[in-house]
């Protein structure tokens, strides 16, 4: 089963505290979320976001020239990879990328087509495009990505208002 949801962000801000907000949801997860968009589509800024809900208080840092950035929280560990300069996706290989998933790791990866012949299908992909000022984010979700939808659409997460469309 695939939900889909689709919501309007008007700035940075309001990109930042939507991940902030539906950070909660995914505490504790193991999975994938693929994050799709083209260069300066906020990626990074909606990953920071989901971080910083999650309790990330550091540096949130892009992942593109070291690709794999790891944020440990209460023994879970939060993955964010930038597959933008990876070449082959065999790369992801040498990365261990496998050791993270089986490690109950959650992976936010931004430029996933980049390793799609070897990544798993995700529970959660969000796609970001210009719309205006703001952007436009769709979100799809598959098992647990379907329930994590279905909080946000049903009003789950405080204040949800200002982006469903």
């Amino acid at each position: 089963c695939t939900m889909k949801l689709a919501l309007h962000l008007p700035d940075e801000a309001a990109q930042l505290a939507f991940g902030q907000r539906f950070a909660p949801w995914l505490m504790g997860c193991a999975g994938v979320i693929f994050l799709i968009g083209n260069l300066g589509a906020g990626k990074t800024t909606l990953a920071r976001g989901i971080l910083r809900g999650l309790g990330v208080s550091g540096i949130v840092r892009s992942p593109t020239y070291t690709l794999i950035e790891p944020y440990i929280i209460n023994e879970w560990t939060v993955y964010h990879l930038d597959l933008y300069r990876l070449s082959d996706p065999e790369e992801l290989e040498y990365l261990g990328w496998r050791d993270l998933l089986a490690e109950g790791g959650l992976l936010l990866i931004e430029w996933p087509e980049r390793g799609a012949a070897v990544l798993p299908a995700p529970e959660l992909t969000i796609e970001i495009t210009p719309d205006g000022s703001g952007r436009r984010v769709q979100m799809s979700g598959q098992g647990r990505g379907t329930a994590w939808l279905e909080q946000l659409g049903s009003g789950g997460i405080a204040d949800p208002a200002p982006w469903l469309c």
